[in-house]
């Protein structure tokens, strides 16, 4: 699975108060950590109360690279924004995300740019999809769309948007079916993502919620999510889904295995 760690997010108030100061040890810290907890990308989040948004993800992109290897996910809706931190950024990285159709043909443009892989939701000007078969007919859009203008389907992950289960209960059981028909939608299929811990926002047993639902989402083709990756319960019970999928060779040994990879 790709384990899209979440923490260095400046709604956190600790990242908060290090990207103002400009202050590397918080970042430094949460970028070991979260590497050797088996994040696959470091997701990048300036927050809302940050002036001069695009320095700033200069910033927390090299203060973040200086203490870790992993790729970095640069996570802005602001063109600017994520153009700002791709520049700053080695590798492979990740964009997220974009907003849908209506701008997908410059955030495709810029991915190709500087030769990264790109979140996109399955939002259009009707706005954010209740249903299944909405959800499906934006995500094959994208995917054509993708494709169409050279980004693989490979590079592209699709995030049908998860909902809070204390907000709509229908919704999680409904996404399971969305994974099930994306996975099948291009041959290489896109990638299937969501953004785990805003299932569980606002519930008493998060870790318990993110957990029972990433392992039933991992059956239904979900394959990668922005996720806590410190909570170990949660990671523990991704990794031993993959290995009972096949997806991962066992051994006794095979946690500490999927975090060394």
């Amino acid at each position: 699975m790709i384990a899209v760690a979440e923490r260095i997010n400046g709604m956190f108030s600790d990242v908060k108060k290090a990207i103002k100061n400009r202050d590397p040890a918080v970042i430094h810290d949460l970028a070991k950590r979260q590497t050797e907890a088996g994040a696959s990308y470091l997701d990048l989040n300036v927050g809302p109360g940050i002036a001069d948004q695009p320095e700033a993800m200069k910033w927390l992109v090299g203060a973040t690279q200086e203490a870790s290897k992993t790729p970095v996910s640069v996570d802005s809706q602001k063109l600017d924004v994520a153009k700002a931190g791709l520049e700053a950024a080695s590798g492979q990285p990740l964009i997220n995300s974009c907003k849908g159709l209506e701008v997908l043909d410059e955030w495709v443009a810029l991915t190709l740019e500087h030769d990264a892989s790109l979140v996109c939701l399955t939002i259009d000007k009707r706005g954010i999809p209740q249903d299944i078969d909405t959800r499906l007919e934006i995500a094959a859009a994208i995917v054509g769309t993708a494709i169409e203008k050279g980004l693989e389907p490979t590079r592209l992950f699709i995030d049908p948007i998860l909902f809070p289960v204390n907000v709509d209960q229908k919704q999680p059981n409904y996404l399971l079916e969305v994974c099930r028909q994306i996975s099948i939608i291009s041959d290489p299929p896109p990638h299937i993502i969501c953004g785990l811990s805003n299932l569980s926002q606002g519930t008493k047993e998060r870790s318990l919620i993110n957990r029972a639902y990433l392992t039933m989402a991992l059956t239904a083709g979900l394959d990668s999510a922005v996720m806590d990756v410190l909570d170990k319960d949660v990671m523990d019970a991704a990794i031993t889904t993959e290995m009972l999928l096949n997806k991962q060779i066992y051994s006794d040994a095979f946690l500490k295995a999927a975090r060394g990879r």
